[in-house]
């Protein structure tokens, strides 16, 4: 009797959504590689992380519709490529799964969820390993965080 309940809670795993399963401790000692260009400033300007300000402020980032985000040091709209916008006008919200795959290669993320082999991502930096701990951070000093 035991092994069919076994199997069925085996197929009930792997029929699963299949999520990012970063790490966010982890994720905090990475995102000091972002920090040279994004912050992470609460809403009523609180700073969790001070970064620079060349990239957008990462408060909120999931869960946040794509190309939606502001500068940290001034509150104001950030100033995205057109490849990110795009993908803003399409309705492309941020899950950990996305930021994951994004900072691993952002000119090819934007290429295939464009389908434009000719649209580029402003962000230049990669993040081959770690991704999934950085958005598991992310999400864990969102406002969204419990």
């Amino acid at each position: 009797m035991k092994t069919p309940i076994l199997a069925a809670f085996a197929l009930t795993i792997a029929a699963g959504p299949a999520l990012a399963a970063g790490d966010a401790a982890k994720g905090a000692q990475d995102f000091m590689k972002c920090k040279a260009c994004h912050s992470i400033i609460k809403d009523d300007g609180t700073a969790i992380v001070k970064g620079g300000i060349l990239g957008p402020n990462l408060y909120g980032v999931i869960g946040r519709p794509a190309a939606s985000g502001k500068r940290a040091n001034n509150g104001q709209p950030f100033t995205y490529g057109p490849g990110l916008k795009e993908l803003g006008q399409k309705g492309v919200v941020w899950t950990e799964d996305l930021v994951a795959e994004y900072v691993k290669n952002p000119t090819a993320f934007v290429k295939s969820h464009t389908g434009d082999a000719a649209a580029r991502s402003n962000m230049a930096f990669m993040l081959s390993q770690g991704g999934e701990d950085v958005a598991a951070y992310l999400a864990s000093v969102g406002p969204a965080a419990k």
